[in-house]
């Protein structure tokens, strides 16, 4: 029985996790636009959404500092973005590495 319901539940844990990386992804969004309506422009890294000396700056923009991702670690965000975006904005997956399958696969925001 474990052999059968341990993998079925495995699979839902790396779900899981994925979800959570793309809901914190879609928080940055909201507060990166935020921040750029209030500053004129994109944070130059996560970290001015909680503490930065720009002009009209008035957050701090998320409620907590910046999380890692639900592996632990860091996001990868940088001005200006591919294909035209403004910004890119990522997780790296499990393994922290570009790239990778299943758990290892890079999630990137989408617009």
């Amino acid at each position: 029985m474990a052999s059968i319901v341990a993998p079925e539940m495995f699979g839902k844990v790396g779900t899981a996790q994925k979800k959570t990386a793309a809901s914190q992804m879609q928080s940055f969004e909201t507060a990166i636009n935020t921040y750029r309506l209030d500053v004129g422009d994109f944070p130059e890294n996560l970290s001015e959404l909680r503490q930065s000396s720009k002009k009209n700056w008035d957050g701090p923009y998320l409620p907590k500092s910046v999380p890692l991702d639900p592996w632990g670690n860091p996001y990868i965000y940088r001005v200006p973005g591919d294909n035209d975006n403004p910004f890119y904005l990522a997780s790296l997956g499990k393994d922290g590495k570009p790239g990778g399958e299943k758990d290892a696969e890079d999630i990137v925001h989408k617009w």
